[in-house]
């Protein structure tokens, strides 16, 4: 248990039971009445986002949430295997949970789960990756690094946009918050 005026950015808390991170908190004090603190909170398993006001001083149940780095190791089925570094323990994580970060997911590429009493909550990647162009269109004579973007299919399947002189074998590194093209790697 916490109180509100112990709420960081982060942190996140079991409401209705329901687990809640906050994206953003403001402590208000007004000049007529009690202090509050305005909260940003997302929803860990859905993402939804929504407003809630605490006033100051009320007691917020903390949920544990672990966040390990782990080894991604392969995909089985739907379900994607984790290996912890330091345990070499192996967690199932479901292909729900891990969502758009599959398309950037290597094996043997490094990813920090989130678990909740054993249960996988999400997975971060590192903000950006190295992937290798399988394919792409040819680029055209004439094509020149401000003209435009054309699909490029990477080793994980994922499309990417990237520039029209890129060409298929090259390495390129990609964010993976937004799957936009970065540069060449």
């Amino acid at each position: 248990m916490a109180t509100t005026n112990d709420l960081k950015n982060g942190l996140v808390l079991n409401l209705d039971g329901e687990l809640w991170a906050v994206v953003e908190f403001q402590h208000v004090k007004p000049g007529k009445g009690g202090a509050f603190v305005r909260t940003t909170l997302k929803n860990v398993l859905s993402g939804k986002v929504v407003d809630k006001t605490f006033n100051a001083g009320t007691k917020v149940d903390t949920a544990t949430v672990d966040k390990r780095n782990m080894q991604y190791l392969y995909a089985d089925g739907e379900d994607y295997v984790f290996m912890d570094l330091e345990t070499y323990d192996q967690i199932t994580v479901p292909g729900g949970t891990v969502g758009e970060a599959a398309n950037y997911l290597l094996p043997e590429a490094e990813a920090i789960v989130a678990t909740h009493e054993g249960v996988p909550l999400y997975i971060e990647l590192p903000t950006s990756v190295v992937l290798e162009i399988t394919y792409t269109e040819p680029g055209l004579q004439g094509d020149r690094s401000t003209g435009g973007n054309k699909p490029a299919t990477v080793e994980t399947g994922a499309t990417v946009q990237v520039p029209l002189f890129i060409t298929t074998g090259e390495k390129i590194k990609v964010d993976t918050r937004d799957g936009r093209y970065l540069g060449r790697a």
